[in-house]
Formats: structure tokens, C-alpha cells, sequence
């Protein structure tokens, strides 16, 4: 047997295999066990409600950080006047795409606005460039249209399935490490860990200890790796909650102002990215363009990354590199990326921190839909979930990226056409902020050190291809907006 159906052993065996429980339910569990196949990925209510849970918690921050971000630039007499539409817009784009995740592609992932495409939304195109933002929700429209039809076509999935297997073990471990910077590195200032921050000197350095914040993380980082090692059932769970429990009692931040909250209808949003393009003109024509294209290239290409490596680590990835439902998965984002620009808010894309839950044991669809049902609920408890402070979900950020780091092991790290563009991968993908960054200099390189090799035909013309458009991905935005 090869190498590599060897090293996807080893990952299968790292999934969850507690006993299924479709035979034993009858009436809805029995067919929601049924519909979701708990049989087939060996999993059931209790492990899928677990890893929904988790899931939901390690990503809420996006329910307040997103409207934070966007409400600067999407506003109608001063910044933040939308700042509770842009909640609810942000709750409801989310539930639409991973509630299409779970029932139409039954994978446990779960889809939000995503992280740096709304920055680059809110202060590149708004702010900078002076696009007026219901023209900018107009491109992120035409991206999920176009995101649609290549879906429709199977592009996207032939991009997925072109992906090498080592590139998509480089990923899950980039991703992994991905995230648990985000965990590591927020602002203790405004309730971040603060454990790694800013250093004029070095980029980079250790944080200040005398931050409350910095040590609750630190606190919460062992109290997780206490749960993980004494096997206890929802471990990166039960850690976040401990850690802000602490937090609000310790008086490191605030109890929450309420528990309920009346949500505000995004009135002033839904439907703007249908009347923005009307203000599209000759002047500001090419600049919609280029937005309309950098939106399509980051998102296609951060999902693509996140389906591939988390992916893998679930055990969705067969001996031949590729994913079953990839189609259906892809479907979903584009749909969820089209219904967020019609409710008023920036790119909706497949979330790496359902890798959270998938470490839990999610398996299927059911843990993407416990997720949609606290995202709508969420709307109602915005005043609890604000409360939870991020330096709360450093823990299970920390301890996902730990468990995803298995997938180094799979890596022929003697051969230097897989180790190099693994390297960068892995490296690049943290220190960008990317997953689409890293995963690009990984495709570069892939291909060109099989050519120095001269084993230029292990590498298909699917690869080269991508290669090119990643090369073009690179030369346009440098000179559009380098």
C-alpha cells in the first residue's frame, strides 16, 4: 500500500468513533440520525450537538467584531448609526450559509462574514478608494453570482480536487496554526489575549503578564489542556465557558448588561446591494472591477483552502486528494456570500474555526445546523454572547491548532518538492493573515520544484493552471492595490 493511503489511515483513525445511535432512535431522531448518515461517520446527537456548540462558540465573536468593523464605513449620517442592523445582517448571512452547509451538503462547517475581506470592504474600498458602500455590497453580489455559475460548472470544484494531497496537509496545519494566532494574538486591551502582540523591534513579541487579560488566556489555555487530557466530553467547550466564567467573576470583564436584546430588522440594508449599482459610472467603473475581482479571488481561494484542510482532518479526503459534495459545500458558500451581500454585509465565506468542532467529533451536517440555530438565537442573546470576552475562546483556538498539527506527520519532508511548498504554506498562511497568501506560495512552488526535479509530468495541467492564476492573483493586486 502507498505512503499516502497509509497517512490517510492514520488521519481517519484520529476521528471520532463513538457508536452510532441510528438504530437504537426512532421517529425525528431516527430520521434526522438517518437523513445526516450518523451510521456512516459514526457519530451521533450528543457528539454533534457538542461540536456545534463549540463551533458556534469559538466564531461569535464575528456577531459584534463584524458590525464593529463595517459600521464604519456603512452608515447613513454618522459611523455606528447601523451598528444593530449590521448585527442582525451579520447573524442571518451566517445562518443562511451554514444552514444550506448542513441540509444541502451535510458537512460540519459553518459559514460567517469573513475576517479581513471585511476590513478590506470597510476601510480599502469605502474608506480609500471612496466607493459609496451599497455600490461596494453591489460587488460583493456579482462575486456570489459568478461564485454561483462557477459552482454550477464544477470549476471550483476541479480547483478543490486539483489541490495535491500534500498541499492540502499543509493547509490543515496552516490553518491550524492560523487560528491559534488569531487566539493568541488579540488586543488585551479591549479583552484579547494579548500573549503575542506588536513589538516595534522584533514584529512580534510576548506579551505583558500584568494584563488581566493576558493571564486569564493563560489560565484558560491550561485549564483546556487539562480537560483535553482527562478525556472529558466537550473539552474546548467546557474551557470556554470556565475561562469567562472567571473572567466575570475575577471582575476581568464586565457580567453581561442583560440577557435578552429586541433585534433590530436591517431595514436600512437589505436590498442596498441591488439599488447600489446604480450609482456605477464611467469614473468609478474600473475601480468596481478591480473590488469586484479581489473579492472573488481572496474569497475563492480562502475557501478553497479551509474545505481542503479541515477537510482532510474531518477524513472527507479519499487516496486520491479529492472531497465527495464538494460541489454542494462550494454551492453554499456562493449562496451564502450572495444572500449577506442582499441583507448588508461584506463576503460570507467558509470559517476555519469549524475546526473546533470537527476536533470535537462533528461529523455531518447536524453540527452546521445547531450552528445556524444558535446563530439565529444569538440575535435575541447578543447582550450574553457580547460578553464573552475573546481572550475566553483563546483556549479552544489554541488546542484545535495542537490537534490539527497531525497532519505535519503526513509530509514527505525528505522531499524537497513537497517540504519547500509545504514550508511556505504552513509559514505564510499564519504570518499573512491568509489562507489564500499561503496557500498561493505553496502552488507556486509546487510545480516548479517538480519541474527542477524533472518529474515535470507528476504535475497536472490542472496544477500549472492554478499556478498561473495564483502568479496573475499576485501581479494584480500589487499593482492595483500594492
Amino acid at each position: 500500500m502507498s505512503k499516502n493511503k497509509d497517512d490517510l489511515r492514520e488521519i481517519e483513525l484520529t476521528r471520532h468513533t463513538e457508536p452510532p445511535e441510528e438504530a437504537e432512535l426512532s421517529g425525528w431522531q431516527g430520521a434526522i440520525a438517518k437523513f445526516f448518515q450518523f451510521r456512516k461517520y459514526h457519530t451521533n446527537f450528543r457528539t454533534e450537538i457538542l461540536a456545534g456548540l463549540t463551533t458556534f462558540m469559538t466564531m461569535a465573536y464575528i456577531l459584534v467584531v463584524n458590525p464593529l468593523i463595517l459600521s464604519d464605513a456603512i452608515f447613513l449620517s454618522q459611523p455606528r448609526d447601523l451598528f444593530a442592523e449590521l448585527v442582525v445582517a451579520t447573524a442571518i448571512s451566517a445562518a443562511i450559509g451554514t444552514l444550506i452547509m448542513a441540509l444541502y451538503a451535510n458537512y460540519p462547517f459553518a459559514m460567517a462574514p469573513g475576517m479581513g475581506l471585511n476590513a478590506f470592504f470597510a476601510y480599502s474600498v469605502v474608506l480609500t478608494l471612496k466607493i459609496d458602500w451599497r455600490l461596494a455590497l453591489s460587488a460583493i453580489l456579482g462575486e456570489g453570482l459568478i461564485f454561483i455559475a462557477l459552482t454550477l460548472t464544477s470549476v471550483r470544484r476541479q480547483i478543490v480536487n486539483a489541490i495535491p494531497l500534500v498541499m492540502k496537509s499543509a493547509t490543515s496545519v496552516g490553518i491550524g496554526l492560523f487560528i491559534a494566532y488569531i487566539g493568541l494574538s488579540g488586543d488585551p486591551k479591549v479583552g484579547g489575549a494579548g500573549i503575542i502582540v506588536a513589538n516595534q523591534a522584533t514584529k512580534t513579541g510576548f506579551g505583558n503578564l500584568k494584563e488581566p487579560a493576558t493571564l486569564m488566556a493563560v489560565l484558560g489555555i491550561f485549564i483546556a489542556a487539562a480537560f483535553i487530557a482527562r478525556r472529558i466530553k466537550g473539552a474546548l467547550l467546557w474551557a470556554i465557558l470556565a475561562t469567562a466564567l472567571l473572567g466575570w467573576i475575577l471582575g476581568v470583564t464586565p457580567w453581561p448588561q442583560g440577557i435578552v436584546e429586541i433585534p433590530t430588522f436591517p431595514k436600512d440594508l437589505f436590498g442596498q446591494a441591488f439599488s447600489g449599482i446604480s450609482q456605477l459610472n464611467a469614473n468609478n467603473f474600473l475601480d468596481f472591477i478591480a473590488v469586484l475581482l479581489v473579492f472573488l479571488f481572496v474569497d475563492l481561494f480562502d475557501t478553497v483552502g479551509t474545505l481542503a484542510g479541515v477537510g482532510l482532518r474531518a477524513g472527507y479526503v479519499n487516496e486520491r486528494g479529492e472531497m465527495d459534495r464538494v460541489d454542494e459545500a462550494l454551492l453554499a458558500d456562493a449562496v451564502g456570500t450572495t444572500a449577506g451581500a442582499i441583507v448588508g454585509t461584506s463576503t460570507v465565506t467558509t470559517f476555519a474555526e469549524s475546526a473546533a468542532g470537527v476536533e470535537v467529533g462533528g461529523r455531518t451536517g447536524f453540527t452546521a445546523l445547531i450552528v445556524s440555530l444558535l446563530l439565529i438565537a444569538s440575535m435575541i442573546f447578543i447582550p450574553i454572547f457580547k460578553a464573552i470576552p475573546p481572550y475566553a475562546t483563546t483556549p479552544a483556538l489554541v488546542i484545535t491548532g495542537v490537534l490539527m498539527m497531525s497532519a505535519i506527520s503526513t509530509i514527505r519532508w525528505g522531499d524537497p518538492a513537497e517540504s519547500i511548498p509545504a514550508f511556505l504554506t504552513i509559514f505564510l498562511i499564519p504570518l499573512t493573515y491568509s489562507i489564500a497568501t499561503g496557500l498561493a506560495a505553496g502552488f507556486i512552488s509546487y510545480p516548479l520544484i517538480k519541474t527542477f526535479q524533472g518529474k515535470v509530468r507528476e504535475v497536472s495541467i490542472a496544477t500549472w493552471i492554478l499556478a498561473a492564476v495564483f502568479v496573475a492573483r499576485f501581479a494584480f493586486m500589487s499593482s492595483k492595490f500594492g
